[in-house]
C-alpha cells in the first residue's frame, strides 16, 4: 500500500475510470462483502479499492434463513448504506485533482448517489447493463478483466474453494499485493511479448519492476499520506463482526 501510494503522489490525475463491486465473503457465506475497485480506462491501471459488508441475500432454504436471523440478532446487520458510502470514497480518491471526469459502471442503484457525492465538479456517467456480454467490446472491459485476474490469481475469491477469506482485513492485504503486481510487474496483455505494464502505459514507469525493485527501499507510514480506508487497512482495524479477537498493527517501528 505504501509503495503504490508513494508513486501515486506524483502521478497525473485520472479522468476516465471504470468502477465495479467485486463480491466475495469472509468467514462464511453468511458474511458477504464487496471489494469496490477502480481501474483507469485504456491503461488497465488498478487505482484504488475499498470494501463494504453486505447482508446475505438470494435464494436460501428455511434452515439458512433461520441461521441468518440468529446471526443478525447476535452480531447485528451491516450498514445498508455501506455500498454508497464506500463507493463514494473510491470515487473521491480516484478522481482527486480532477475537475471533469468520465465514469463507467454497471447499473447498481447506489452508484449515481455516490457519483453525486464524490466531490468532482463534473462527471459524465456511462451505465452498462451487468447482463451484457463481457468481451472486449463491453465498455466495462477493463474492470471485468481485473475481476477475472483477481479470481484467477487469489484462491480466496474463486467460486468453489477451501481457501476463502476468514477476515476482510486479510482479503484487503492480499488485494493490495495483487494491485502492485498488476500495475508495476505484469504486462497488460498475456499473449503480447513485451507488453507494457499499466504503470508504463500511463508513463509512471519506464520498465517492468521485479520483486527486488519493489522491496529495495523501506517506506515508513509517516512519510506517505494514505487514503482513509487504506489507513484502516494499514493499522489492521477492519473487523470481522463474527470474530471476537482482532489484532491491530501498532508496532512502534512500523510507522
Amino acid at each position: 500500500m505504501l509503495f503504490h501510494w508513494k508513486h501515486m503522489e506524483k502521478a497525473p490525475p485520472f479522468t476516465s475510470i471504470v468502477v465495479d463491486g467485486f463480491e466475495s465473503f469472509e468467514l462464511s457465506q453468511y458474511h458477504p462483502f464487496h471489494h469496490h475497485v477502480a481501474v483507469e480506462k485504456d491503461t488497465d491501471f488498478f487505482i484504488y479499492f475499498t470494501d463494504s459488508e453486505l447482508f446475505r441475500k438470494g435464494r436460501m432454504t428455511e434452515r439458512q434463513k433461520k441461521k441468518r436471523r440468529q446471526l443478525r440478532l447476535q452480531f447485528g446487520r451491516p450498514d445498508p448504506q455501506a455500498v454508497r458510502k464506500d463507493m463514494t470514497e473510491l470515487l473521491s480518491v480516484s478522481l482527486a485533482g480532477t475537475a471533469r471526469a468520465t465514469v463507467y459502471s454497471d447499473d447498481h442503484q447506489s452508484y449515481p448517489a455516490a457519483i453525486r457525492q464524490c466531490g468532482c465538479a463534473e462527471v459524465v456517467h456511462h451505465v452498462t447493463s451487468s447482463r451484457d456480454y463481457r468481451d472486449r467490446h463491453n465498455k466495462l472491459w477493463e474492470v471485468n478483466l481485473l475481476d477475472v485476474i483477481i479470481r484467477h490469481s487469489n484462491a480466496n475469491h474463486r467460486r468453489e474453494t477451501l481457501a476463502w477469506s476468514k477476515r476482510r482485513q486479510a482479503s484487503a492485504e492480499r488485494l493490495a499485493c495483487l494491485l502492485v503486481w498488476r500495475n508495476y510487474m505484469k504486462g497488460r496483455r498475456e499473449k503480447e511479448r513485451g507488453s507494457p505494464t499499466p504503470a508504463m502505459a500511463r508513463g509512471m514507469m519506464e520498465c517492468r519492476l521485479t520483486v527486488d525493485d519493489v522491496l529495495a527501499t523501506r517506506i515508513f507510514r509517516t512519510h506517505v499520506d494514505l487514503p482513509p480506508r487504506w489507513d484502516e487497512y494499514y493499522k489492521r482495524t477492519v473487523k470481522t463482526r463474527a470474530l471476537g479477537r482482532h489484532r491491530i498493527h501498532a508496532l512502534k517501528y512500523a510507522f
